[in-house]
């Protein structure tokens, strides 16, 4: 587990962390969001103590030491391989700094490579591999050692969807086999369809922190998608709708004042008759962040 608390940080004059205090589990994904400039990068930065800061931050009850570090593995949101080096000669850099053997990481690079169907081999110059591949390989160097904590910043970046997929995958079993991990990511699908946990960081302070669910749920469930022959004219006219758009599924969303009006809209909307959709949902992950980036 990683225990933060009063986490602080100036840079100059300007405070950049302000007293932050969460917990990331193992066997959990906890999704770290926030605007640009919010603060991630500077946690990150923090718990793997490249900067000095304020207050406290353990992992399995202990400080961040030479020891500890070896049990944690960063994948950086700026890409920092080496280009003239083979795979082989970056991976073994990086991975003999955690404590592997050249035997250990010739074994263990063939079984990635595969895993993450990466097109190249051992013995090919980073530079001459795509993008794409080039992130997988450091994820490689990420993951290779088998860390307790993973720490993800941007993972996705530059991935299309089928490695995205992928790469969602590998992180699902890094879960399973027991990691706490903790991702940034700009993309709320992603947040949502891997996190257990949510932290939004804004302006350096904590401002949602919680299950993905009950985030959601705490915002109310105004909004209702429905298909009807009602006009858009008809469905504004309801009372307690503040506002109407139709959807490119052809359904209608309906944002009401408080989620208590759903089953009088519903009432009205029907009149006792079949209707294929009326679904009353609480704000979408991205709509929650847009709703507290602006504050």
């Amino acid at each position: 587990m990683l225990k933060v608390e009063g986490l602080e940080k100036n840079f100059g004059n300007k405070k950049v962390l302000k007293g932050l205090s969460f917990r990331a589990n193992s066997h959990e994904i906890t999704g770290l969001i926030g605007k640009n400039g919010a603060g991630k990068t500077t946690i990150f930065h923090s718990i793997l103590k490249f900067i000095n800061f304020d207050g406290k931050i353990l992992f399995n009850g202990e400080p961040i030491t030479k020891d500890v570090y070896r049990e944690i593995g960063y994948l950086p949101e700026e890409r920092s391989l080496m280009p003239k080096l083979t795979v082989f000669q970056q991976v073994r850099f990086l991975a003999s700094l955690k404590g592997m053997s050249v035997r250990e990481i010739r074994k263990e690079l063939l079984i990635w490579m595969d895993k993450l169907e990466v097109k190249g081999s051992p013995d090919d110059k980073i530079k001459s591999l795509s993008k794409g591949n080039q992130q997988k390989i450091q994820l490689i160097c990420t993951l290779i050692h088998r860390p307790k904590l993973i720490i993800l910043d941007e993972p996705f970046s530059g991935l299309d969807p089928v490695n995205t997929d992928l790469l969602k995958e590998i992180i699902l079993d890094e879960r399973r086999r027991g990691a706490t991990i903790v991702f940034s990511d700009h993309d709320m699908t992603n947040v949502e369809e891997l996190c257990d946990k949510l932290i939004m960081i804004s302006n350096g302070e904590i401002v949602l922190n919680g299950e993905i669910q009950e985030i959601r749920l705490s915002f109310g469930s105004t909004k209702i998608f429905v298909q009807t022959n009602l006009s858009m004219e008809q469905l504004q006219s309801i009372d307690h709708v503040t506002s109407v758009k139709k959807t490119k599924y052809g359904t209608y969303q309906l944002d009401i004042e408080d989620e208590k009006y759903g089953e009088e809209i519903f009432n009205i909307i029907t009149g006792g008759k079949y209707v294929k959709t009326f679904d009353q949902q609480p704000p979408t992950l991205n709509e929650i962040f847009k709703m507290e980036a602006r504050r």
